[in-house]
């Protein structure tokens, strides 16, 4: 299951992405993508495997953004590839079926060769300018959303992302994707986790409890 809210990580130091990770398992997020730019991978390392610790508590999935080896060596439960990352085909292949691996699009060419290199879900974006991202793609809006959804017709989990805030949640459901990536605007006020959560109409009670055994019906 693809939760429907990610909340990526944001913060200056190690220490403040685990503060991060922290108050958002405490405020009920279950999906959490670790991501350190421009941290050495050394202090990727160490600050994943604190941060599995403390999603493990929750039962929250914990995501690694780029480093794919890292996810493996913490037991992390997925990776999230941007577009220069790794092939996800080969990633797969170092990682095993049980992890989920997401990849980065900006247009409908980029979904459809995410879905023929089988990832599990894409993220999709930026839905507008963001100073959490360098190297941006072009502004995606409203109506490319809605475009490339319709264009795609595919059951992939399309996730949009890119300085999306509260307000924006009603008009990008209506495009037909299955949930958004938020960092900003949660990072302000944690709290607003359970309105996201309730303006995308998931998480339920039982989605949120990760069955940390996974089994073949995780795959």
């Amino acid at each position: 299951m693809i939760s429907k809210l990610h909340y990526i990580t944001q913060g200056d130091t190690a220490e403040q992405h685990l503060e991060y990770i922290q108050n958002a398992c405490s405020s009920g997020a279950d999906w959490i993508q670790l991501r350190m730019k421009n941290f050495d991978e050394a202090v990727v390392l160490e600050t994943a495997k604190k941060a599995r610790e403390i999603t493990m508590h929750f039962q929250t999935r914990l995501i690694i953004n780029d480093f794919y080896k890292i996810a493996k060596a913490v037991n992390a439960d997925g990776v999230h590839l941007g577009k220069d990352d790794g092939c996800p085909l080969e990633v797969r292949e170092y990682l095993g079926k049980w992890y989920r691996i997401g990849g980065t699009a900006n247009t409908l060419e980029d979904c459809k060769t995410l879905i023929d290199k089988k990832v599990d879900y894409i993220g999709l974006g930026p839905f507008r300018f963001t100073t959490t991202k360098s190297n941006l793609g072009p502004i995606l809006g409203v109506n490319a959303y809605q475009d490339i959804v319709n264009k795609l017709d595919s059951d992939m989990p399309i996730i949009a992302v890119g300085g999306i805030t509260l307000s924006d949640i009603p008009e990008l459901i209506s495009t037909g994707i299955h949930g958004v990536a938020v960092s900003t605007d949660i990072t302000k006020n944690f709290n607003t986790i359970s309105q996201f959560n309730t303006g995308l109409n998931g998480p339920s009670t039982q989605e949120q409890v990760y069955k940390m055994n996974k089994t073949d019906d995780d795959a």
